[in-house]
């Protein structure tokens, strides 16, 4: 499939500039802090004793300490949502990439993981070193009481970073994160004692830079040096210009400089969360819980002075279930100027939400049944105001024929007015019903409209994209995908592919960051 440049730029082009940036950095302070303990004069003495092992040790802090620091940025989700809202400080551009910022959490994540590993390494190294290469003429920087001697650092708060870290990582796959979210949920929340305990790590006074320098350049000439053949040698090319050493050298360990990188970023998230909280103690009413066809939930709620837009979401917080756990679901109700009712439509799948339901919905007694129906919504006229949007194509596949009973009411709703307003072609709906085998049909009179539309099948994505473009010669069309990895992944790539008439498809995908 032939890449069409255009296309390529608009959906990855700003995504991949900020890895590039992000690599250059992780790469750039590597190197710098490499390059400062190997050939640093201050390090002189150190480095002859623990050679690479101190450099690599080192390198890898540093980048540690700058991903620990990046890493909170993307959960700061207020903050995200203020800069996507605002028009004057977030184009289109940004407001896309922003909503990559999971993605670069888990990138820091995964590069702390890894950058971790090559500490811990080096460490190792260095107490080997350290008994191997015990100086009897600077007592000063060694860390063994006697040659041969193997001590441990940096002690208990490095292992306790590395068994923290083991965990956060092991509960981040998918795996367990699906099967059972509240492992993941509360190991990551470890993150709290992680950084506290980050920012009381050092090496224990084990790491020490000389200070003197002046008074004692590295590898200068000792005048209390014995008569020997090279230090004859070594004193006759001191008096042709090499220094000469006027004091023994003086060390001193390093103080803990994590803080200064984690400390900004720590107070944000944490003034992030207060700001959560406050928010959410407002109480939320619920004015109407429906169970819909396929095991769906609608919750129709109310708060005060509670604002939102068409594809934002919300966390959900039910103390009766857990009082930690915060679920991020699609709003598909907004409140308006005329009413501030916001709904949400959810799926039982999970415990979570399966409590959840039972908590709201109690089990139905024998010998009652539940019915497939749907409200009737009559908030497609409320505030309706006019949109820059030329023309919207609607595609929906679902597995079951009851499923397309969701959003019934509100998709003929739609139809009608926009049919009386004289814009028939404004609104583009496609139905599809993906178990072909099953031959069933939208009975019900009142949604006619939607029995016209239904096909059986599963769409053909590259010819239904090639016939938007077609229609949209040299414009920019936006993609909008909420669905499984498949279906997301398929639109992905035929948006990068090179569609003949010029149009650049942007594609988005429904995210929770």
């Amino acid at each position: 499939m032939v890449v069409s440049v255009r296309s390529w730029v608009a959906n990855e082009g700003a995504k991949h500039l900020v890895l590039l940036l992000w690599l250059g950095t992780n790469a750039w302070l590597f190197v710098r802090t490499f390059l400062l303990y190997s050939t640093g004069p201050q390090y002189y003495y150190l480095h002859k004793m623990l050679g690479l092992g101190l450099c690599i040790s080192r390198a890898s802090a540093s980048v540690l300490n700058l991903n620990c620091s990046l890493v909170l940025l993307p959960m700061c989700r207020s903050l995200l949502t203020f800069i996507r809202g605002t028009q004057k400080m977030s184009s289109r551009k940004t407001r896309r990439l922003l909503d990559k910022s999971k993605t670069f959490h888990v990138a820091c994540g995964v590069a702390i993981c890894i950058f971790s590993v090559l500490h811990v390494s080096a460490h190792l190294v260095n107490v080997v070193n350290f008994s191997t290469s015990y100086s009897e003429e600077f007592p000063a920087l060694n860390l063994a009481r006697y040659k041969g001697e193997v001590r441990k650092f940096p002690g208990v708060t490095g292992l306790l970073l590395v068994l923290i870290l083991f965990l956060m990582f092991i509960s981040s796959f998918h795996c367990i994160r699906a099967s059972n979210y509240e492992i993941f949920w509360y190991i990551h929340n470890l993150f709290i004692v992680f950084y506290i305990i980050l920012m009381m790590h050092i090496v224990g006074g084990a790491l020490k830079y000389q200070t003197n320098m002046e008074a004692h350049p590295p590898g200068c000439v000792r005048s209390n040096q014995s008569s020997s053949g090279q230090d004859r040698e070594e004193a006759e090319q001191a008096e042709d210009g090499e220094p000469r050493c006027r004091e023994d050298p003086h060390f001193h360990h390093h103080y803990p400089q994590t803080w200064l990188w984690v400390s900004a970023p720590l107070c944000l998230y944490c003034a992030e969360r207060v700001y959560r909280y406050i928010r959410s103690s407002e109480p939320v009413t619920i004015v109407a819980a429906m169970r819909h066809p396929c095991n769906v939930m609608e919750l129709r709620m109310v708060k005060k002075n509670f604002k939102a837009r068409p594809g934002q979401y919300i966390l959900l917080n039910c103390p009766g279930v857990s009082s930690f756990e915060n679920h991020p679901f699609t709003l598909t109700m907004c409140p308006s100027e005329n009413k501030q009712t916001f709904g949400i439509h959810l799926r039982v799948a999970g415990d979570w939400t399966d409590r959840f339901t039972q908590l709201l919905l109690p089990p139905p007694k024998l010998g009652l049944e539940i019915l497939p129906m749907v409200q009737q919504r009559r908030y497609p006229n409320d505030g309706w105001t006019g949109f820059k949007l030329q023309r919207l194509y609607f595609v929906w596949v679902c597995r079951e024929l009851q499923s397309f009973y969701w959003f019934a009411d509100l998709l003929c709703a739609l139809h009608q007015k926009l049919w009386l307003e004289n814009k028939p072609d404004y609104f583009n709906l496609k139905l599809y019903f993906s178990q072909a085998d099953k031959l069933q049909n939208i009975s019900e009179e009142k949604y006619q409209v939607l029995t016209s539309r239904l096909q059986f099948g599963r769409p053909r994505w590259k010819l239904l994209l090639n016939d938007i473009g077609r229609a949209n010669t040299g414009r920019r069309v936006g993609v909008f995908c909420c669905g499984p990895k498949g279906i997301s992944k398929t639109l992905h790539r035929l948006c990068n592919s090179n569609p003949l008439t010029g149009t650049i498809f942007e594609f988005n995908k429904e995210s929770f960051s």
